[in-house]
């Protein structure tokens, strides 16, 4: 974070530098202020295509963990079926033995 801080302060630095330099430039005041305005248009330019990309970067993320997160609930619904199936086959197969062992003890004459 310091590290920021210090590059920001250097090119703020570095701006006020450029349009001190402009202001005190020995020309015309129309000349001056046209120059100003085109610096200023030129950084706000540069301020936008750095924004489109970061906010293309933070949509490509978005995106990548909305198909990850999708793909983690199918996959979770898959497992549910499956163990779902599982189970239902075992208390079949429960049930079953429980008859045939019912079923047994009646025909067992003690």
């Amino acid at each position: 974070m310091k590290a920021d801080k210090i590059i920001l302060g250097i090119l703020g630095g570095v701006a006020v530098g450029a349009l001190l330099g402009v202001l005190f430039a020995p020309e015309k005041g129309d000349k001056t202020r046209t120059k100003i305005m085109d610096k200023s248009n030129d950084y706000a330019d540069e301020l936008k295509g750095k924004l489109d990309t970061l906010l293309g970067s933070i949509t490509q993320k978005y995106e990548k963990i909305w198909k990850e997160g999708e793909s983690l609930v199918s996959e979770g619904k898959s497992k549910f079926y499956d163990t779902k199936s599982e189970g239902e086959t075992l208390l079949a197969e429960g049930k079953s033995k429980f008859y045939d062992a019912k079923n047994e003890i009646k025909n067992t004459n003690i």
